[in-house]
């Protein structure tokens, strides 16, 4: 972190030893970077500490210290440190809570970070631990103020390139964008539909060396069988009826850019043959044509489909798969990033009010807390087309819940699962959980995705971290 930059961090806890342990703890951990590497990567003087003894103080805070960090304790009076991580969430979306629990309450930490916490830390306190997530924090950071647009009023939320989100989900992709758009490789999108594959495309080829070149963007699944080849590669004059001139395909079109295969699981068998061979050689032939072309383009490819599945069925080759997936980027659902939905609520209601010409000037808590608990399974272009629709029929100058649709506001029906834990660490509790939901649901993985609330991807990812197979 830059010396002139300041991290400001509110702890709250209402026991006065453990805010002034924790306050201690901070400021020193500027000084020991400091000494371990010879710069200045966080300086005591950067990391600006406040406390409070009680949520309500801390809302008072916040009024007038404007945190990036608070760390505050779970177990508190009156307002504990859940219902302040809500109301934070509510009113300022940007900044990174972090939660504090007593060593073995398992269930506290689990309740936070599915409640939009960005990370917790056990008492007694551990320096290194404490150290880290202000790191991890700082990074993120950092990430986003290289390629993100957040204007002058610090609470308006972070942006990367056009894809807004501070949870910890999206920095990780956030950071391998950056990463990956320096390089020629070819990259695999997968995620649901309605997630922002495109929105990702789009930031690997603007932020890379080629971003003055051609972009051309195909969506496959529009493509017809008999034509996808013509698309693609293009045709020489009387290649097929209908042909009556020369016609350049995408991939000629994005020479020396980048091409985006949207929907890439759609593309029919015999083209995938033609589309290894481009991506191994770079080379191919138009329709009817003899001579081979020879191109310099970026591949980016997307799909919401599970190409494992496929490859089983034999509806992709196997061979390309590998070909395509030397970059996996995998983009979460809404629902496993709750925290970012004020983030785009608030940019929605901003966007489609300047369309309209509206002046609704906020969302009611009732009606922000029905949007966070609703499933969105139709992700962030489900959440835009809601609030667009908000936005033309409210009345007001706030939206209330009254006017969000029924479904909207029907309350999820969700499955019991009794655990019975005998550790208190939080990745064996996690992967306990796994395998009764598994057991519970016969291990349909699709099911047991649902009643965990995750997407089916980042289920198997898990399964494999933690070694859970089918029984034989």
């Amino acid at each position: 972190m830059p010396e002139t930059s300041i991290m400001r961090i509110l702890v709250v806890d209402d026991e006065l030893v453990a805010r002034k342990k924790l306050q201690k703890i901070i400021d020193s951990i500027g000084e020991c970077k400091a000494a371990e590497s010879g710069e200045a990567a966080i300086t005591k003087e950067a990391l600006l500490v406040e406390t409070a003894s009680s949520g309500e103080e801390a809302l008072r805070r916040l009024k007038t210290f404007p945190a990036d960090i608070v760390i505050t304790d779970v177990r508190m009076p009156q307002m504990d440190g859940l219902a302040l991580l809500e109301e934070i969430r509510l009113r300022y979306p940007d900044i990174f809570v972090v939660i504090v629990t007593a060593y073995g309450n398992i269930e506290d930490a689990v309740r936070s970070m599915k409640a939009g916490a960005y990370d917790y830390i056990l008492k007694p306190f551990d320096f290194d631990v404490i150290s880290m997530v202000i790191e991890k924090i700082t990074g993120h950071k950092s990430i986003l103020q290289k390629g993100v647009f957040l204007g002058k009023n610090r609470r308006k939320g972070y942006r990367f390139e056009n894809i807004i989100g501070q949870d910890p989900k999206m920095f990780n992709v956030f950071q391998m964008i950056t990463d990956v758009s320096k390089t020629k490789a070819t990259v695999l999108i997968t995620g649901e539909s309605g997630t922002g594959k495109e929105l990702i495309a789009d930031a690997i080829h603007y932020k890379s060396p080629r971003r003055d070149g051609p972009f051309i963007k195909v969506n496959c699944a529009a493509l017809t069988e008999t034509l996808v080849n013509s698309e693609l590669f293009g045709h020489e004059k009387g290649a097929f009826t209908g042909a009556t001139a020369q016609k350049k395909g995408h991939f000629e079109l994005a020479d020396g850019g980048t091409i985006f295969l949207d929907e890439i699981g759609d593309i029919p068998i015999p083209t995938q043959i033609s589309l290894l061979r481009v991506l191994e050689l770079g080379t191919f032939q138009r329709v009817g044509g003899t001579s081979t072309l020879k191109v310099d383009t970026r591949v980016v490819c997307a799909t919401n489909k599970d190409l494992f599945e496929a490859i089983k069925e034999k509806l992709f080759r196997e061979d390309l798969f590998y070909r395509i997936n030397v970059v996996h980027m995998h983009v979460p659902p809404l629902r496993e990033r709750k925290s970012d939905i004020p983030l785009l609520v608030n940019h929605f209601l901003k966007k489609y009010c300047t369309e309209t010409e509206k002046n609704i000037l906020r969302v009611s808590r009732e009606a922000m807390e029905i949007l966070i608990r609703y499933r969105w399974p139709g992700n962030v272009r489900e959440l835009a087309n809601v609030i667009e629709n908000v936005v033309i029929f409210c009345k007001g100058q706030e939206v209330l819940p009254a006017n969000l649709t029924g479904q909207l506001r029907e309350t999820p029906k969700t499955k019991e699962f009794v655990l019975t834990l005998s550790s208190s660490s939080l990745p064996l509790a996690e992967a306990t959980m796994m395998r009764k939901v598994l057991e519970e649901t016969s291990w349909n993985l699709k099911q047991a995705a649902k009643e965990l609330d995750i997407a089916r991807g980042t289920l198997y990812s898990k399964m494999k971290k933690y070694g859970i197979e089918k029984p034989q």
